[in-house]
């Protein structure tokens, strides 16, 4: 098992990363327990569950991540009288934590919760960092708040039952990690990318882990730094959107957002042409199908509505050298660009 601590202004906190880890669950926690998971992960992984939980289910798949779906679980455990002595247990992929963190940051003003992740993306993203949210028709994560876990269960068995295409999307925000602060990981990812693909190891995932660790608690609130681990996303968010929500995995389409990112980084931002090149041989050994969508005009418009936008500019993460990561303040043209730069991708 391997121990990654996590400190932020709202509180510290640990992401343990390790086979079997969620048969210690109970014994780490206090209080009535209240599992918000979605039916997949239940039928596959229910069992390992304590037996007096709470459980709550909710279909798999972005639309869960709505309004309907957290007003469902708010009257379910206002009703089972779940309090702010209890604890809410996220327990699934980045859906499942995005919607069970945003119930637990609402319910009673902020209700402890635990992010047990089953899927390679949520381990290594958004388990870590405390950033919660539901989709809205105009956009994904638009209406969310900042809670912190009390802990991460990263349990690599969970893995184990992950489409390997679930497991390439995941390994897409361990590429991005490395990008921006992890050499020696990005060193080992051009090793030996495909067998990560394939199983998951430990130290892939902690590393990843440990550079969102130390952004966050830098910069919590993403007033500045933080910014820089959307790297790729202005782009992926907007494809996923214009494409339709299931159209492209998230690490698809950030993979396409990166590509673009590395192209307007060798334009803009001093990244050198072998550097940029470095990283897109790496990111093009990622299995992809032709864009759902190639809409110029209906991506701008998707990109324009990212939430990262100040005023008629989006802060548009950039790689002046691999390992090193700024923003761009992006207006209309440069995005235009970059969203030119992923189709040319495609």
């Amino acid at each position: 098992m391997i121990t990654v601590p996590v400190e932020t202004p709202s509180g510290a906190y640990e992401v343990l990363v390790g086979a079997g880890l969620l048969d210690t669950l109970a014994a780490r926690l206090h209080g009535r327990i209240a599992v918000i998971t979605d039916e997949t992960v239940l039928a596959l992984h229910g069992a390992a569950l304590p037996a007096d939980a709470l459980v709550l289910s909710v279909p798999p798949g972005e639309a869960s991540k709505s309004l309907a779906q957290a007003e469902r679980l708010w009257t379910a455990l206002l009703a089972a009288g779940i309090g702010r002595s209890d604890t809410i247990v996220a327990f699934g992929g980045g859906v499942v934590g995005d919607l069970a963190g945003f119930v637990a940051a609402t319910l009673h003003r902020g209700t402890p919760f635990v992010q047990v992740p089953t899927t390679l993306l949520a381990q290594v993203d958004s388990s870590v960092g405390g950033k919660v949210a539901i989709d809205h028709p105009l956009g994904k994560n638009l209406i969310g708040a900042f809670h912190q876990p009390r802990l991460v269960l990263a349990d690599l068995r969970t893995l184990e039952t992950l489409p390997i295409r679930e497991r390439w999307s995941g390994l897409a925000e361990i590429v991005k990690a490395a990008l921006l602060g992890d050499l020696e990981l990005l060193a080992l990812l051009e090793r030996d990318l495909e067998a990560i693909a394939e199983r998951p190891g430990a130290e892939a995932v902690a590393r990843s882990i440990a550079i969102k660790a130390r952004i966050v608690a830098a910069d919590e609130k993403e007033s500045g730094l933080r910014r820089v681990l959307n790297l790729g996303h202005t782009v992926g968010h907007a494809l996923e959107v214009a494409a339709g929500y299931g159209a492209l995995t998230h690490g698809e389409a950030v993979v396409y957002g990166m590509r673009a990112a590395l192209r307007i980084s060798e334009r803009y931002a001093g990244l050198s042409r072998a550097d940029a090149e470095r990283a897109l041989a790496l990111l093009r050994r990622f299995p992809s199908g032709p864009l759902p969508v190639r809409d110029t005009d209906a991506l701008l418009a998707a990109a324009g509505r990212d939430k990262k936008r100040e005023g008629a500019h989006v802060h548009y993460v950039v790689l002046p050298a691999l390992g090193q990561a700024a923003t761009l303040r992006a207006d209309e043209g440069m995005l235009r660009e970059a969203i030119d730069a992923a189709l040319e991708e495609a």
